[in-house]
């Protein structure tokens, strides 16, 4: 279920997907939702293009630390690449 930044004050969130479009941040919000997954999403800047680089804005979803797994599960399930960091 969608939460608000209060769910996790005191807990470091992890990013488990920037939505580059609307279509998909819509249907990955109904699917955590159907799954009982509590997220956070805000919209951000990212960097994207090849050719001609340029600063965009995305819908970023976090989770606790203790749900990455899970979500990255039914990410999968349904289609989703899981956003993982490159340890920078």
């Amino acid at each position: 279920m969608r939460q608000e930044a209060a769910f996790f004050h005191g807990q470091e969130p992890t990013l488990v997907y920037i939505a580059k479009k609307l279509k998909d941040a819509l249907r990955l919000e109904e699917i955590f939702s159907g799954a009982g997954v509590d997220y956070g999403v805000e919209a951000d800047e990212y960097r994207g293009g090849v050719v001609f680089r340029s600063v965009r804005v995305g819908a970023f979803f976090y989770v606790l630390p203790e749900a990455v797994s899970v979500a990255h599960q039914i990410m999968l399930r349904h289609g989703y690449q899981p956003y993982v960091s490159d340890g920078k």
